[in-house]
């Protein structure tokens, strides 16, 4: 199991923990929500929980037992019923809820069924939850795409100074029409994909005619430590360009270059150099409307 993340709902904390990829939050936490005595063996109890857990079953678990499920719903009307998470989950095989110990200790659920018994603390209630569960998963997937996205804006970013240094520096002073100067852009822009990826765009097309149909490049396909050393070829050449430097050593420098960087790059699993050593994650508290 891994490392427990919390959300603050209604200045509760409620951990979260994943189990097979799948994100859990605690019940026992949310809890602490309800006014008056209120237990998980009262909302375990009820039938249309039971009837809203067999269901949940049904869909994401193959190995759930439906004939010791059949047996606790037929007891569920009487007085004397009462089942506990563990008796629910050693009879019917269930892995939608479960009871942990130790520290963050407590019962957990799927957040499926997390956010149906929010219901049974209050509707407001459960609203800011999936509130603020979106808004920690959506701090989770920046976390773990911002060094990406900012490496792609970085790259394009330079490729329009380098294609700025072509116009300027190497195009000669006849009128050639806008498609001939598109072409010196490209060919421009080859050089740096046979220095780093070792063919040409056209070459990527052809071989990736599917990918290149749903409008995906040669670039769009690179590694983060690729596209970092992109970014510093591109700067590199766009001062070569500048200073009339021809393309063949342009290239024979790029090349060297693009060789060096990418071994300390690879050699240092630079992903996950780039990933926060931390496994707290802080959310920024919204300003919640008083209550009356």
């Amino acid at each position: 199991m891994s490392k427990t993340a919390k959300i603050k709902v209604e200045d509760k904390l409620i951990s979260i923990v994943k189990r097979d990829e799948e994100d859990y939050i605690c019940l026992t936490d949310m809890l602490a929500a309800k006014d008056g005595s209120f237990f998980i063996a009262d909302w375990l109890r009820n039938r249309n929980t039971l009837e809203f857990l067999s269901v949940w079953e049904k869909i994401n678990n193959p190995d759930f037992n439906y004939g010791e499920f059949a047996i606790i719903r037929n007891q569920s009307g009487l007085n004397s019923f009462k089942v506990s998470v563990k008796e629910w989950v050693s009879k019917t095989n269930a892995v939608g809820v479960f009871s942990k110990a130790g520290r963050y200790g407590g019962t957990y659920a799927h957040k499926d069924i997390a956010f149906e018994f929010g219901t049974w603390i209050s509707p407001t209630f459960k609203l800011y939850l999936i509130t603020e569960y979106q808004r920690l998963k959506e701090i989770e997937t920046n976390q773990y795409n911002l060094e990406w996205n900012f490496k792609r804006i970085l790259s394009k970013a330079n490729y329009y100074i380098q294609t700025d240094a072509v116009n300027k520096y190497l195009l000669p002073k006849k009128n050639y029409s806008e498609d001939k100067k598109w072409l010196i852009y490209a060919e421009e822009a080859d050089l740096l994909n046979v220095v780093l990826f070792k063919c040409m765009a056209k070459d990527w097309r052809e071989a990736n005619a599917k990918q290149a149909e749903e409008g995906m490049n040669i670039r769009d396909t690179a590694s983060i430590n690729e596209l970092a050393v992109l970014s510093n070829l591109e700067s590199l050449n766009a001062e070569m360009i500048k200073s009339d430097v021809n393309k063949e050593i342009r290239f024979n420098k790029l090349l060297n270059m693009a060789t060096y960087q990418l071994t300390i790059l690879n050699e240092k699993d630079f992903m996950k150099a780039l990933k926060k050593l931390s496994g707290a994650t802080y959310i920024e508290e919204k300003k919640r409307p008083k209550k009356n």
